[in-house]
């Protein structure tokens, strides 16, 4: 019984729990993003609990976040853009402040360095939540570089990158081993994640949780008997005769059955989450989010034409555009949000859920979703409001930016200025159809608009390379992928698993 000056569970703030999943597609659920699209959706994979999620939740169309892990990670914890906190990629030697001088040489510009760390000034989830009264986990993977406890985690798993979540040896790229029971430590990072939440539910204590698994990462694994059965799957079988392989030959790498029993096995961990909340009696006063880092792009699947362009490492769709589902109180079941959403909103809205004031939050780019997930129309200032993405690196890629505002859409490509590029995303979701010329006024202002803002907050912003050498540029790895995927006029060829 509670005591007589325990405030009641509705009175409580609310728990708030963060399924991070990692490189999963806008369409890699069996949710559809857009029930109007059939391919907004996985349909072979089968992920009963993220359904459950879908009824009992709000789902969001158009969702956003950086298009690489480790910068969309540290979006969400600082609620600061990526050209604001400066952390761009995981990749820097930490002995460059501003160019990266030493790789791509010969290459057209002369691509920018990152932060390495979050910055000491930032204020993070667990620092933001602490002062009202919130105890936060991290478990899984960070990815981030530095200690999760000097960033308020008071139980985390340490400095983790991908290869802890790699538990198998890469020479076992042929066949999963019969006696694998933890693939991507899927079950021994819920299994941890569930028993804080038992010790703070215990406690009394309201609690930030992420849960930021290793799947969906590459190097695939599942559990033998979930592969078992995708393997039998017609659009798998389909699959391995296209490539002329079978489930005995295909290598794990290759092999959408393990992908698939990859997600199936993640669902379940999902579904052991939502299940231990409803068994505590915090049911009614948790929020769940499911959302990814960054985009991807899932190729196996055939007859399902991409809904983007490009993949992760890109400001393309394909790599920005992430599914997201959230359930929890004033938010009602089966609804969708429509209007754009992005990483770096969750931490003002889960101040505003605990109470705080989000308005008092400094430095940030992030705006609250509270009032929106709880029915509120947004006005025109958040429709049109800019998102900003930056990439000024090469990797596949070549250096380029992006705003989103409204269902317009910017790139700009730092090799080549002289292309500008405009999308009308309500027509044109794959960004096939370059409208820049159309509209060079509207193109200017968003232009200009990003420039200042880049300026404002310091981003780094790449320069020509004075010592480009063409032939170097075309001989180099990934060069027909830069010129496929980069900057056009007009109307871009379609890749081969895209439908116009």
């Amino acid at each position: 019984m509670a005591r007589a000056d325990e405030p009641s569970a509705s009175n409580r703030p609310p728990n708030i729990v963060m399924l991070l999943i990692d490189d999963w597609a806008w369409n890699g659920t069996p949710v559809a993003m857009d029930e109007a699209m059939e391919n907004s959706r996985m349909p072979v994979l089968q992920m009963p609990n993220v359904e459950r999620l879908a009824r009992e939740g709000m789902r969001f169309r158009n969702a956003y976040a950086s298009p690489q892990c480790s910068p969309s990670r540290v979006c969400l914890q600082t609620g600061q853009s990526s050209p604001r906190n400066g952390f761009t990629v995981y990749m820097n030697d930490g002995r460059q402040q501003y160019y990266n001088e030493k790789q791509f040489k010969g290459f057209p510009v002369v691509s920018c360095v990152s932060d390495m760390t979050i910055d000491d000034d930032a204020v993070t989830i667990p620092e933001a939540l602490k002062p009202l009264g919130y105890v936060s986990a991290h478990i899984g993977k960070w990815h981030m570089r530095g200690d999760p406890g000097n960033e308020g985690y008071v139980l985390h798993d340490g400095d983790t990158n991908n290869t802890p979540g790699n538990t198998l040896p890469a020479e076992a790229n042929q066949r999963l081993p019969s006696d694998l029971t933890d693939p991507k430590r899927m079950f021994s990072v819920t299994a941890k994640a569930i028993g804080f939440m038992e010790d703070q539910t215990k406690a009394g204590n309201p609690f930030y949780l992420q849960i930021s698994h290793y799947a969906m990462h590459e190097g695939r694994e599942c559990l033998p008997a979930t592969r078992k059965k995708y393997a039998r799957h017609p659009a798998v079988q389909a699959y391995y005769e296209k490539i002329g392989k079978t489930s005995e030959t295909v290598k794990r790498k290759q092999d959408p059955a393990i992908w698939l029993g990859m997600g199936e096995d993640l669902d379940g961990r999902i579904g052991a989450v939502l299940d231990r909340i409803k068994e505590l009696g915090i049911e009614d006063n948790t929020y769940v989010i499911m959302v990814s880092d960054n985009g991807y792009r899932h190729r196996f699947l055939p007859g399902l034409p991409q809904p983007h362009h490009a993949a992760k490492w890109w400001v393309w769709q394909g790599g920005i555009r992430v599914p997201m589902i959230v359930k929890g109180p004033r938010i009602k079941p089966g609804s969708a949000f429509h209007k754009n959403v992005v990483n770096y909103d969750f931490l003002p809205t889960f101040v505003d859920w605990a109470g705080g004031d989000p308005k008092a939050l400094k430095d940030i780019d992030g705006v609250s979703l509270a009032d929106y997930m709880a029915g509120k129309k947004p006005d025109n200032a958040f429709r049109n409001r800019m998102l900003y993405f930056h990439y000024p690196h090469y990797r596949t890629t070549m250096p380029h930016s992006a705003v989103v505002s409204g269902e317009r859409k910017l790139l700009h490509f730092y090799e080549r200025p002289e292309i500008p590029m405009l999308f009308d995303l309500s027509k044109d979701m794959g960004e096939v159809h370059n409208i820049a010329d159309k509209h060079p006024i509207e193109h200017k202002n968003l232009y200009d608009e990003m420039i200042s803002y880049f300026e404002k907050v310091g981003a780094r912003i790449p320069k020509r390379n004075p010592d480009y050498e063409p032939d170097i540029y075309k001989n180099a790895k990934e060069y027909e992928t830069r010129m496929t995927w980069g900057p056009f006029k007009g109307q871009r060829a379609l890749d081969e698993d895209e439908d116009g």
